[in-house]
């Protein structure tokens, strides 16, 4: 199968996921068009959103869908390491008695892993999830064990709560590709949610795609060219959220500590690319930078003193940047 043709068939697979997600999910066409370039990409998403917008929900359709293993993980104040690697444990033989040792592979050994309330967990216990976003591999007892892939960790984040959590440092931010904020629903689809029982039986969804495919289509994306043009723009855009970069606009100096890294433009062009390919495309446009923008952006801004007083965060400062930054340079 040539390009062509797998970009059209993505580009139908793609559809067909929108419709049995949306069998089961009310609205959030733009949260699940985001977790599908995020998936197709193989970047992991942090869900930012309050309790009860289905973003639980939408992460296990999503994998009954594409059939995928999914893992839920509960993070806690008192989880540890192990408790998402796996861990060693001692096991005797009946006859010989001899002792060996066996590894339990943890939650983590999945292709799509929850990480809930991600915010809650210790230093050590993200550090390890860390590992496994970064290297596709874990290590336990000295040895390293390789994660199946396709492999996406989507992590959710309460925004309202921040009692006994432990912030993300901005070593593991930067390993997410997208931070997506999910809004309360409009009005329409708020009606078509109450209509819904609480308990009411959801309806089956059919399966698009496997694990095999998703990989496949993976590496197609990686090799969508990009013109200079849209390359051009986008580390231009990245390199005005620095305050020390003597050409970025005033409201950078005033309200940014620090700015996007290299890392930034790495995702947008890559986000970019999926996009396109996701429409059935090889034309990576700049539009398509500027929907990605704010999501590949907004965790990898920092803002000071003076932003918070002027009630100016970094999705503000990405919006701004949009419409000043010209897209000619």
């Amino acid at each position: 199968m040539n390009s062509v043709e797998m970009l059209k068939e993505l580009e139908m697979a793609r559809k067909k996921i929108i419709e049995e997600m949306h069998r089961v999910i009310v609205g959030q066409d733009d949260i699940i068009e985001k977790i599908l370039i995020g998936l197709f990409a193989g970047g992991h998403c942090l869900l930012v959103g309050v309790p009860g917008l289905a973003k639980t929900l939408m992460i296990r359709t999503l994998s009954k869908i594409l059939e995928l293993k999914f893992k839920r993980i509960q993070f806690t104040p008192d989880l540890m390491p192990s408790d998402i690697t796996g861990i060693d444990i001692i096991e005797e033989h009946p006859e010989s008695r001899q002792r060996n040792l066996r590894f339990v592979p943890g939650p983590v050994f999945a292709n799509l892993v929850l990480a809930d309330e991600i915010n809650r967990a210790p230093p050590k216990t993200q550090a390890a999830l860390l590992e496994a976003m970064q290297e596709y591999q874990v290590t336990v007892g000295g040895k390293t064990y390789p994660l199946e892939k396709p492999f996406l960790v989507l992590a959710t984040q309460n925004p309202i709560e921040l009692e006994g959590t432990y912030p993300l440092p901005e070593a593991q931010l930067d390993r997410f590709m997208f931070s997506i904020y999910l809004d309360y629903p409009d009005i329409e689809d708020e009606k078509k949610i109450a209509e819904h029982q609480v308990f009411q039986n959801l309806p089956e969804v059919s399966t698009v795609l496997n694990s095999e495919k998703i990989i496949q289509f993976q590496e197609m994306i990686h090799n969508i060219p990009v013109s200079d043009f849209v390359v051009g723009y986008a580390v231009n855009l990245v390199r005005n959220t620095r305050p020390n970069n003597g050409k970025c606009p005033d409201f950078v100096k005033n309200y940014v500590n620090w700015g996007a890294g290299p890392r930034a433009t790495q995702y947008l062009i890559l986000a970019a690319k999926t996009r396109a390919g996701l429409r059935g495309d090889v034309n990576v446009s700049i539009q398509d930078i500027k929907y990605v923008a704010s999501s590949v952006l907004r965790h990898r801004i920092f803002t000071n003193f003076t932003a918070d007083a002027d009630g100016v965060d970094s999705g503000k400062i990405v919006a701004k940047l949009l419409e000043e930054v010209p897209e000619a340079t």
